[in-house]
């Protein structure tokens, strides 16, 4: 393994990571909070930690599949680890385990929380806390990719690493170049969501953070209602940005090169709108009874529909009161999640249709043995590789899936909070059912569950295999040279 582009990576992590630190640190002095300096000291340890460590670039740069796993890993965990410090040195979260499992959770963009009153919190600490949702959206290693070369060709195994979906393609020519341009989109959209935030009289503080979450699919709220206090009109600008931030950013690099027939034609959009539709109408029909009116069904409906298939969480009414039918759809929506090339998570919507497909020719053949058929997706063969990652991916989520639920179940909790827990951060959603709704929280969980927990956020955001193969032996293992000669054993026979 190279290890020089390991380290010199995760040394730009951290040093990236430090500079992001001296946003809330700059919010700390607007509001007058004696918070600033433990913002700083952490900001400095990171800049400093990562500048020894990248110092010097690696004269050696091919970076391979396995490598690029494990630097992608390997950076999640330290930025996770830097960045919960300084909700334990303000005291915001005092407890480190905690304070790691909200940082995770934010730069995941799960959202689950451990908070009972979120709004006890300190501005600067509020802040940080949205502001990670932001950083983990589009990926920390994807943002440095689009500032520096780095290590030339190869840094693609490090986008397929930290980019979600089945398989990850250039939209340009150049790694760095399309880095670039996804970043450019994703700022764009934050920029005119913050705008329309503001337009409907949001106040700055709460356009900014509200935004970090929402086009980052997060879901942290600076209000212990989540979103449920807001206008009308804030709720519905919440509700078109959390899912157009679930559509597949190449549809947008489509829009935007003027190739719109090619746009219209991507399938994986047209199903997941449609998954959207459908969803929606259904919900309204079916607490129609229990909301005041129509349109505010609709609104619901359509907020905690947006929400859950795009792993936000964000919530304005507590759908654990729902009826057993619209709760069972917002579950099977955890599972689908948004499309690949999004921020959101989940299983993605691409690889539902996949298997789809995958059925349909498998029923064509036991039928037809002699027939041979091609799964197709936007006029393209799909690729056998692509079919059986897709096939592995479902059998390792469905592994992880049911021993993480048979380890947290230690706690005694009923198995609805559990298996909605591992589902919920696995998918990176947030909020579950019962004890773990949209009016609850994950703080009564033991600190071995919460760890357990903090995997699957972290396994779920990374497409599962970058956190697994940090487990593999095989990977650390430095081969050994076996040819030798006696007298090089002799000190006074060397040279």
């Amino acid at each position: 393994m190279n290890y020089r582009v390991v380290f010199y990576v995760i040394g730009l992590v951290l040093q990236v990571e430090g500079l992001f630190l001296a946003l809330p640190l700059i919010v700390s002095l607007i509001y007058q909070e004696n918070s600033w300096y433990f913002y700083l000291l952490p900001a400095i340890a990171c800049f400093v930690i990562g500048w020894l460590l990248s110092r010097r670039k690696p004269t050696h740069e091919t970076l391979y599949p396995r490598d690029g796993f494990i630097t992608v890993a390997l950076s999640w965990l330290v930025l996770s680890a830097a960045g919960a410090v300084p909700f334990v040195l303000t005291g915001d979260i005092p407890h480190y385990i905690d304070a790691l499992f909200e940082t995770i959770s934010g730069f995941t963009t799960t959202g689950s929380s451990i908070l009972t009153d979120v709004e006890a919190l300190s501005k600067s600490g509020l802040f940080w806390r949205s502001f990670t949702h932001w950083v983990g959206g589009m990926g920390v290693v994807v943002f440095i990719m689009a500032l520096l070369p780095m290590v030339g060709a190869s840094t693609m195994n490090l986008m397929k690493a930290e980019s979600p979906g089945p398989s990850v393609e250039r939209l340009v020519p150049h790694v760095k170049d399309t880095a670039s341009l996804l970043y450019t989109i994703y700022i764009g959209m934050t920029a005119v969501e913050i705008i329309c935030l503001l337009l409907s009289g949001m106040s700055l503080f709460e356009s900014l953070t509200l935004t970090f979450g929402t086009v980052g699919t997060g879901g942290f709220g600076v209000l212990n209602s989540s979103i449920g206090s807001y206008s009308t009109l804030q709720q519905y600008i919440i509700a078109v940005f959390m899912i157009l931030s679930g559509i597949n950013y190449s549809c947008y690099f489509l829009l935007f090169s003027k190739k719109i027939k090619d746009a219209l034609k991507m399938q994986e959009v047209h199903w997941y709108l449609g998954i959207i539709a459908i969803s929606v109408i259904a919900i309204t029909i079916n607490i129609r009874s229990i909301a005041p009116n129509l349109p505010t069904a609709f609104r619901d409906a359509l907020f905690q529909v947006g929400s859950i298939i795009t792993t936000t969480g964000y919530s304005t009414a507590d759908f654990g009161k729902w009826p057993a039918f619209s709760q069972t759809i917002l579950v099977i929506l955890m599972f689908i999640g948004a499309c690949a090339g999004s921020t959101g998570g989940g299983i993605k919507v691409s690889r539902i249709m996949i298997l789809g497909k995958t059925i349909r020719k498998e029923l064509a053949t036991i039928v037809h043995p002699r027939v041979i058929k091609k799964i197709r997706m936007d006029d393209h063969i799909i690729a056998h590789e692509t079919t059986r990652s897709t096939n592995v991916y479902i059998a390792v989520y469905s592994i992880i899936l049911f021993l993480s639920v048979l380890l947290i179940s230690v706690d005694e909790f009923d198995f609805t909070t559990n298996f909605t827990a591992v589902v919920a951060t696995l998918n990176n959603i947030g909020p579950g059912l019962n004890m773990i709704g949209p009016a609850g929280n994950f703080s009564q969980f033991s600190y071995f569950s919460k760890i357990i927990l903090m995997f699957d956020m972290l396994a779920g955001r990374l497409e599962l295999f970058p956190m697994l193969v940090l487990f593999a032996p095989s990977c650390w293992a430095r081969p050994v040279k076996l040819s030798f000669r006696v007298k090089n054993l002799l000190p006074w026979r060397r040279g």
